[in-house]
């Protein structure tokens, strides 16, 4: 499937530029640079669905000046923009942010990608794509700059995950369901261990397998819903009334509120 079903959504001068809504703000905001409105805001709708909190801009100018707010983890880079182009855009970029770009362009030819490499693109993608594959790339971006974020911080890191009446304890491998020890198997602590880092992200079958399993998701929705009605079973074992995991139909499972 390329992009979503199309929504057309209206624009003002104060909101053409911001597609984030109430309880986004501690989640990875990405810059999507592009001139196609439709394609934007689609591009808007998917990120939003898969947890992430996306900002439109609609031309390379209208980027550099959305860029100062600061605290993007990832950037969607269209090159062909009006005004600054996505060269113009990416060079500007690179000459004081290391934040990982991911180009979005119709040329693919070996010349044009090798260009992009070297000017300090991270990654690209070919129009038209396929959502599943944007997200995995965005994904392994995310990923690789976690690392630099953290030895960035000075801060310790606490080894104890903490959410509702959920304790899992990193170092010691343990989940805690009110007080109570639940008898997980190495996948099933890693998946919570994945959801409760992130309790309002929803998370696909696709995020799950490839962050748990270290794997390309070859679609075998099976193996993902054993793990997760397994886990279920085990945590409502202990605590019989209270909903953990949410199924959000369509997407995937997040942590339940």
């Amino acid at each position: 499937m390329f992009f979503l079903k199309s929504v057309v959504y209206s624009q003002s001068d104060e909101k053409n530029s911001i597609y984030m809504h109430e309880g986004q703000e501690n989640m990875d905001k990405i810059l999507i640079i592009e001139d196609d409105i439709h394609i934007n805001q689609m591009l808007c709708e998917l990120l939003t669905q898969n947890g992430y909190a996306p900002v439109a801009a609609y031309s390379g100018t209208e980027a550099l000046l959305i860029l100062p707010q600061g605290g993007f983890s990832l950037i969607l880079l269209d090159l062909m923009l009006p005004g600054k182009t996505g060269e113009e855009v990416l060079a500007e970029l690179r000459t004081n942010l290391s934040t990982p770009v991911i180009v979005i362009t119709a040329r693919t030819d070996k010349e044009t990608t090798t260009q992009l490499l070297r000017a300090g693109a991270d990654d690209y993608i070919a129009k038209p794509f396929d959502n599943d594959e944007l997200l995995a790339r965005i994904e392994v971006q995310l990923r690789k700059s976690a690392p630099q974020m953290s030895e960035a911080s000075e801060a310790p890191q606490s080894t104890q995950i903490n959410y509702k009446d959920l304790v899992l304890d990193i170092d010691a491998f343990d989940v805690l369901v009110d007080g109570k020890k639940a008898e997980l198997s190495k996948r099933e602590f890693e998946i919570m261990r994945l959801m409760m880092s992130h309790p309002s992200k929803v998370f696909t079958k696709n995020n799950i397998y490839e962050s748990v399993w270290g794997d390309e998701f070859m679609g075998d929705d099976n193996t993902i819903n054993v793990h997760i009605s397994k886990l279920r079973g085990k945590l409502n074992a202990i605590s019989p009334d209270t909903e953990y995991i949410k199924t959000v139909w369509g997407i995937g499972f997040k942590m339940a509120e």
